[in-house]
Formats: C-alpha cells, sequence, structure tokens
C-alpha cells in the first residue's frame, strides 16, 4: 500500500486538518481483520444498514459502541470449546472488533440480531444550520445609496 504525503494539504486548506486525520484513520483501518464479514447497505436518502454475519454470538456476547465518529462492534465469546470435540470446525466463533468511521451528523438508530445477522441502523441528519438555504434578493439599490451618502 502506498503512503500518502498530506503535508500539502495542511499549507492550503485551514480547518481541514480532520480530513487528513479521517484519510490517516482509513488507511489505517485497512489493516483490519475480514471476520466477521459485514455489508453496508444503502436504504433511502441519508439511511443505512450495517449488516455484519455474527454466527453463533448471541445478543449478550456482542456490544455496539459510538464514541465521537466511530462505530466500534465488539464479540466476546463467553463459552469455551474444551468439552467439544469437532470432527469439522467452519463456523469460527472467535472474538471480534470491527470499527467503522461515521460521517459527520450519522446517528446510530438502532441494532438488531435475527437468524446469526446483526443489523445497525444508521441515519444522517443535517442540523438546520447546515441545510442549503434561499437568500432573497431585494429590489433595487436606493437604500444602499442613501446610506453611503449619509454624513457620519
Amino acid at each position: 500500500m502506498r503512503n500518502i504525503d498530506l503535508s500539502p494539504l495542511y499549507r492550503s486548506f485551514i480547518g481541514f486538518d480532520h480530513l487528513a486525520s479521517m484519510i490517516d484513520s482509513a488507511s489505517r483501518n485497512e489493516k483490519q481483520s475480514s471476520y466477521p464479514p459485514y455489508n453496508i447497505e444503502l436504504i433511502a436518502e441519508d439511511k443505512y444498514r450495517i449488516t455484519m454475519a455474527v454466527a453463533g454470538f448471541a445478543e449478550h456476547e456482542v456490544s455496539i459502541e459510538v464514541q465521537e465518529n466511530t462505530l466500534k462492534v465488539t464479540g466476546n465469546k463467553t463459552g469455551s470449546d474444551e468439552e467439544r470435540k469437532f470432527l469439522h470446525k467452519g463456523i469460527s466463533e472467535r472474538n471480534f472488533e470491527r470499527k467503522f468511521q461515521l460521517g459527520d451528523h450519522v446517528n446510530v438508530l438502532e441494532a438488531k440480531m435475527e437468524n446469526g445477522l446483526l443489523h445497525v441502523n444508521l441515519e444522517r441528519v443535517v442540523p438546520e444550520a447546515k441545510k442549503p438555504r434561499t437568500i432573497q434578493i431585494s429590489k433595487g439599490t436606493e437604500k444602499l445609496i442613501e446610506d453611503a451618502h449619509k454624513p457620519s
């Protein structure tokens, strides 16, 4: 994998240092294991679903935590396989930790498990202050000209 030098961004874009740290974090996340497999779906505009295959895990063995813009899903098996003898073991059931970087204003709505799949529903809620707004254009410039000619 290539290393990207982001120092030119720091010189010319003020306030975008969080973008560089997000890119750096994303490149570090590439080192995560591929277990458990997951899908990310676009359900509707600004609505998303992460689906993870967590076969063999009970609800109490999976935890979901959101801190700042990071969603962390952790699975810890509590039982032991010492008393079980497998002829073939294809279901891994190993402990895992998977992190997802969330965009600004993305909220976790709910999480549910069914049929060995963990579904985490997310929604991006843009605050009113961040939404586009229309600026009315006033007619004429008489008021501006009068104000400019007033003695101070």
